[in-house]
């Protein structure tokens, strides 16, 4: 829902900042890494994971992005919850816990307060194999994979309810008739002929 917040930093401890975006205050807590990050500063970005429960809708921040995809990463286990994950990233840095995950180090996972032995063999065995895909650049996001305009105009035609076969013929269609439509174009024209 939310991408990152840039404002002022009203309020700094090391457990949460008070973000002032837009006139509006947000409570956005923080690990230690990332306190370390900003604490001279008195604007920054925030790059925001918003975890919503039953009882509550909390706003975790972080200064980089690869903190933020890690963390990411971490409470996709089961049984870390966001203020363990949290606690992770405070206890050591976030390429010290890579390198613990990639290289199968449960002592180093262990010692962090609060992760037990089976803990930290359920984070290295359920994220080992996605972290070594990723390889040196598992601490950020993957990129998005940009999408031809016919794809994107085929996506967004069958999001609005039309058949994916017949949106492709007519798409294909057009494509051999106006090869230099862009995807408002192609949308406006396929919609046209459906």
């Amino acid at each position: 829902m939310y991408d990152y917040f840039n404002g002022k930093l009203v309020f700094k401890a090391p457990t949460h900042v008070i973000l002032e975006v837009g006139g509006i205050g947000y409570y956005v807590h923080i690990s230690l890494t990332t306190y370390s990050l900003i604490k001279d500063q008195e604007n920054c970005k925030l790059f925001i994971s918003f975890q919503v429960r039953e009882d509550a809708h909390t706003l975790f921040g972080f200064a980089t992005e690869g903190e933020r995809h890690l963390f990411n990463h971490l409470i996709s286990v089961s049984g870390i919850g966001p203020n363990t994950g949290r606690m992770m990233l405070s206890s050591i840095t976030p390429e010290e816990i890579q390198s613990a995950i990639i290289n199968g180090q449960v002592a180093v996972i262990q010692k962090i307060k609060g992760i037990g032995p089976k803990t930290a063999q359920r984070v290295i065995l359920e994220l080992q194999d996605k972290l070594k895909k990723q390889g040196d650049h598992a601490l950020l996001p993957l990129p998005t994979t940009t999408q031809s305009v016919p794809d994107e105009a085929l996506s967004a035609l069958v999001m609005l309810g039309f058949q994916k076969s017949q949106v492709e013929k007519t798409l294909a269609t057009l494509v051999q008739t106006e090869s230099d439509l862009t995807v408002e174009g192609l949308i406006k024209a396929a919609l046209k002929k459906l």
